[in-house]
């Protein structure tokens, strides 16, 4: 399968990296994944994990529906997804939504195409490489943050909500699915 090509936004190339004064917040953690919340739709979502595994950003069927977005705004994908344990998960369709990243006073805004799937999930979205690679961020579970250039030139640091990512990560171990692949079947 080919997924459509997009120009990536023109984002300064910076240095990103992490330091020892990126850990001075952190909670001592037992590999928590880095779970943080964006605008999307003019509602801001969280429970957001930053899923460097996946080659799909995806956005869950019950968020899609707690969003009030309309089955006729879902763009048909005529691809397959599979799962962490090579099971088929339902695809609804995609949708192109504007979606803000935010801390403190900086803020970056991009188009993603997220799939809309119909599984459980203890997250609302899951960002993948096309979306971290779209707007050039890092992320560091050890430091839990993501890092990501402004269109100014700055370096937005994004901090993950530890205590979600704890619940959330707990959470998806009772789920059966993850989305980790994008697929077609030959």
């Amino acid at each position: 399968m080919i997924v459509e090509a997009r120009e990536p936004d023109q984002s300064p190339e910076l240095d990103l990296y992490f330091t020892k004064v990126d850990l001075q917040d952190v909670v001592p953690h037992d590999n928590d994944p880095v779970v943080i919340s964006v605008v999307t739709f003019g509602r801001r979502v969280h429970r957001v994990l930053i899923d460097q595994g996946s080659s799909a950003d995806v956005m869950f069927w019950l968020t899609f529906n707690k969003l009030q977005l309309l089955p006729n705004q879902l763009r048909p994908y005529d691809g397959c997804l599979y799962g962490f344990a090579r099971d088929q998960v339902e695809v609804r369709g995609h949708v192109e939504l504007r979606t803000t990243f935010t801390y403190d006073t900086t803020s970056r805004t991009v188009s993603i195409r997220y799939l809309v799937i119909n599984a459980p999930s203890a997250y609302n979205i899951l960002l993948g490489r096309p979306a971290l690679n779209r707007i050039g961020a890092v992320a560091s579970t050890r430091h839990m943050k993501m890092k990501l250039p402004s269109l100014e030139g700055a370096i937005t640091t994004i901090k993950s909500d530890q205590k979600a990512a704890k619940k959330c990560y707990q959470n998806s171990l009772k789920t059966k699915r993850g989305v980790c692949l994008i697929t077609s079947q030959p």
